[in-house]
C-alpha cells in the first residue's frame, strides 16, 4: 500500500513537472506571437532580434527599422508581460478563495473585489488625483478592494449567508452596490475625463509602461510566495473549518488574511489592467483536472495557466476588430461566461 501510494506520488510529480515545463514553453511561444501580431506585423525573427539586442547590444547585426524596435520594445512587450503579471495574479486569487470558502464559484469578480478595485481606480482618477505619485491609482484600488471584501464577509454574516451558493450571492449584490457607486462617481466627474474610466470598466492592458510593471510584479511576487508557502494550510481549508480548526489553525484570522491578500493582489492587478473576470473563476478548476487539488501543485500551475490564457485573450482582442483594440474583458467574459454555464451543468449532472 505505502509502495503504491510512493509510485502514484512520484507519477504526479512528474506529471507536475512536465506539465510546468510544456506550460513555460507555451507562454515563452505565447508572448513571441502577442508581440509579432497586430495591426502591423512583425516577423518572430525581428521580435527576438529586438529582445535580444536589448539585453545584449551589438549581438547581432540591426537590420530592421526604429519603429518596429519601438512597436516590439515599447508597446508590446510590456502589455505581454502585463497579461502575463495579471492573469498569473488572477488565478492564484481565485484558487485561494476556492479553498478558504470551500466555494468552487469563489472569484475576485464574483466575490465583488474587482468592483471595489474598479471604484478605488475611478475615484483616483476623476475626484482625488494623483496626490501621492503614480502609486496613488494602485492605491485606492487596493483600499476599494478591501472594502468590498469586508463588505461581503459583513453581509454574509448580516443576511446569515455562511453556506457556500449564498456567499456567492452576497458578493453578486455586493459587486452590483459597488459599481453603482462607481458609476455615481463617473456620473458626477469631469464630463471631460470621464471617457478615461472606460479602460477601467470593460479592461484592457494597452496603457502597459516599462516603468509601471515594477508594481504589479512586486505585488505578485510577495504575495504569491505567502500563498504558496502556505499551502498545507489552503489544503486543510478546503476540507472544512472543523478539520483545519482540529489541526491547530486559526481559521477565521486565516480566512481574513486570505482575503486581504486577495483584495491586495486584486486590487494592484486592476489598477493596471481594468476589471477582467472570470480568470480566477476558469483557471484552478482545469488546473485541479491535470494536477489535483494540492496547493503546492495548484497554485503555481494556475499562476502559469493564467499567465498563458491572459496572453492569448489579449492576443484575441487585438485582432478581432483590428485595427482598433476590443476590451479585453468583454473577451474574457464571453469565455468565463460559456465556462460558468459549464461549471453549473457539470456539478449538477
Amino acid at each position: 500500500m505505502i509502495m503504491s501510494q510512493q509510485l502514484t506520488t512520484r507519477r504526479m510529480s512528474a506529471r507536475v513537472w512536465s506539465i510546468g515545463a510544456l506550460g513555460l514553453v507555451l507562454l515563452l511561444g505565447s508572448v513571441s506571437i502577442a508581440v509579432s501580431v497586430g495591426a502591423i506585423a512583425i516577423p518572430l525573427d525581428v521580435v527576438w532580434g529586438v529582445l535580444i539586442n536589448k539585453i545584449a547590444p551589438d549581438t547581432i547585426p540591426v537590420d530592421w527599422s526604429s519603429g518596429r524596435e519601438a512597436i516590439v520594445w515599447d508597446i508590446r512587450l510590456p502589455r505581454a508581460i502585463l497579461a502575463c503579471l495579471v492573469g498569473a495574479g488572477l488565478a492564484m486569487v481565485g484558487a485561494s478563495l476556492q479553498a478558504v470558502t470551500r466555494n468552487p464559484l469563489a472569484d475576485p469578480h464574483l466575490l465583488g473585489i474587482s468592483a471595489g478595485g474598479a471604484f478605488g481606480a475611478i475615484l483616483a482618477l476623476l475626484h482625488t488625483g494623483l496626490f501621492i505619485g503614480l502609486l496613488t491609482v494602485p492605491l485606492l484600488a487596493f483600499l476599494g478592494a478591501l472594502a468590498s471584501t469586508m463588505l461581503v464577509l459583513a453581509v454574509s454574516q448580516f443576511a446569515s449567508a455562511t453556506s457556500a451558493d449564498r456567499l456567492v450571492l452576497a458578493g453578486v449584490a455586493v459587486s452590483f452596490i459597488v459599481m453603482s457607486a462607481a458609476n455615481v462617481l463617473i456620473f458626477l466627474g469631469d464630463p471631460r475625463a470621464t471617457h478615461t474610466v472606460v479602460f477601467w470598466m470593460l479592461g484592457g492592458l494597452g496603457l502597459a509602461q516599462w516603468d509601471q510593471l515594477v508594481y504589479p510584479a512586486v505585488i505578485l511576487l510577495g504575495c504569491g510566495a505567502y500563498l504558496w508557502a502556505r499551502s498545507g494550510i489552503l489544503n486543510a481549508m478546503s476540507l472544512g473549518d472543523e478539520t483545519a480548526t482540529t489541526l491547530g489553525i486559526p481559521v477565521a484570522r486565516f480566512r481574513l488574511t486570505v482575503f486581504a491578500i486577495g483584495a491586495l493582489l486584486t486590487g494592484v492587478m486592476v489598477a493596471f489592467s481594468g476589471v477582467i473576470g472570470f480568470v480566477g473563476l476558469m483557471i484552478p478548476h482545469i488546473v485541479r483536472l491535470l494536477v489535483g487539488g494540492d496547493h503546492r501543485r495548484l497554485l503555481p500551475i494556475s499562476a502559469l495557466c493564467g499567465a498563458v490564457f491572459l496572453v492569448w485573450a489579449d492576443i484575441i482582442a487585438r485582432i478581432v476588430m483590428a485595427p482598433d483594440d476590443m476590451p479585453i474583458g468583454i473577451v474574457t467574459g464571453l469565455i468565463g461566461g460559456m465556462f460558468f454555464v459549464w461549471l453549473l451543468r457539470r456539478r449538477i449532472t
